[in-house]
């Protein structure tokens, strides 16, 4: 069965970090572009970062730039997200998805593969 399951949500204080982890199962992350998008209430799902499956290139959203870091290690079939110096705006339902196009990962259009999401909450 195929599968992507994150981890690593919770509740943290501003300025505060947490690591996000996108673990496959049922298929090989190797040959996939990986992204992570976020839906905060009452809004629309955006991109925040993606990670290509052949030279390791990246994508960051202008919000989170210089904060989060995107890295993956195939050995362990899973892909992170660093998320450092959180901010009240960066609560939101993180997602993890697959796609075989690092352009579709790009768009955030036509991903093969979502998992259900992990909640991220930055309040003191």
């Amino acid at each position: 069965q195929v599968q992507l399951v994150e981890s690593g949500g919770g509740l943290v204080q501003p300025g505060g970090s947490l690591r996000l982890s996108c673990a496959a199962s049922g298929f090989t992350l190797d040959y996939y572009a990986i992204g992570w998008f976020r839906q905060a209430p009452g809004k629309e799902r955006e991109g925040v970062s993606c990670i290509s499956s052949s030279d390791g290139s990246t994508y960051y959203a202008d919000s989170v730039k210089g904060r989060f870091t995107i890295s993956r290690d195939n050995a362990k079939n899973t892909v992170y997200l660093q998320m450092n110096s959180l901010k009240p705006e960066d609560t939101a339902v993180y997602y993890c998805a697959a796609a075989d196009s690092y352009v579709r990962c790009l768009t955030g259009g036509g991903m093969d593969y979502w998992g259900k999401g992990t909640l991220v909450t930055v309040s003191s």
